[in-house]
């Protein structure tokens, strides 16, 4: 998959492995790619679309957070380009490791996966260069943010703003892939309580005209990013109200009448919301 500028020196490569994008963001002193793909074999790939590209060598690394199909080509990077730095919320950089490993078991349970050997086989390396709220790197002439805008997709989820030409990498806190439906990543380590303040406060890193990208799919805009974080915030909302009438979690899905997304990709947040609910928002289950 060829990189493609979506604005002023900033390129997403889209690939069909789990429609993931990769980003670089080009400035005087190299090029800082955002994500590196699903294992060391996808990361090659990704190095030769880098060469392709032909606007220079990449100097430094983020993962908008520890999920392998976001870092499992680090270490590929390091190889290409030495010991370049990489940047994740401390929360993420922390995780990636066990997180790889968990999902390395699972492949390798799994015989009949086309990418049971490739995940196997990477090594997975974690952020070396963390942070706690914000942080700017300085690529020479132009800055670039790493925000912690709070806990959603997982408890480390950054997005990395590029202000001077008005863009937004979100990583898995915005979805648009249609393999998935453009459902949200509901996950097993996800916060959906928190989720919709999480993106209030993305949605203050953007204005009318921004590009938005998300971790998978296409690029969005703001309009796009609002309305999903009205989605977002109506499961939330669903799971406090079923839980103040005491309805059991086991038994939420079914209860309400709608859900913003299918019922089959909500299992997790359900799941999760129900243990997160503060001590007053949540009665004795319905007999």
């Amino acid at each position: 998959m060829a990189f493609l500028e979506v604005a002023d020196r900033v390129w997403v490569a889209r690939y069909d492995w789990f429609d993931v994008n990769v980003t670089l963001v080009r400035g005087s002193g190299g090029l800082l790619a955002v994500d590196t793909h699903a294992s060391a074999l996808a990361a090659r790939q990704v190095l030769e679309d880098v060469r392709a590209l032909g606007v220079g060598d990449v100097t430094g690394v983020v993962n908008t957070h520890e999920h392998f199909d976001h870092t499992f080509g680090n270490q590929e990077f390091r190889t290409a380009y030495g010991a370049i730095p990489i940047h994740a919320h401390e929360t993420a950089a922390e995780r990636t490791v066990p997180a790889g490993e968990r999902v390395k078991g699972l492949y390798r349970d799994d015989p009949d996966d086309p990418h049971r050997d490739e995940v196997v086989a990477t090594e997975v390396v974690a952020a070396d260069h963390t942070f706690s709220s914000a942080v700017v790197l300085d690529l020479g002439d132009r800055l670039v943010e790493l925000v912690h805008p709070g806990r959603g997709h997982t408890a480390g989820d950054l997005v990395v703003r590029v202000p001077d030409c008005d863009v937004l990498l979100a990583g898995d806190l915005v979805e648009e892939s249609a393999a998935t439906g453009g459902v949200p990543g509901f996950g097993a380590d996800c916060y959906p309580l928190e989720w919709p303040w999480t993106l209030d406060i993305l949605l203050g890193l953007t204005t009318s005209a921004s590009v938005v990208v998300p971790g998978h799919g296409a690029a969005v805009d703001r309009e796009f990013v609002e309305t999903q974080r009205n989605q977002v915030g109506l499961v939330a909302e669903t799971i406090r109200e079923l839980a103040g009438r005491g309805v059991r979690p086991e038994d939420a899905l079914a209860t309400a009448e709608e859900w913003p997304f299918p019922r089959e990709a909500l299992a997790d947040a359900v799941r999760r919301g129900y243990a997160q609910l503060g001590p007053g928002e949540r009665r004795l289950p319905l007999a």
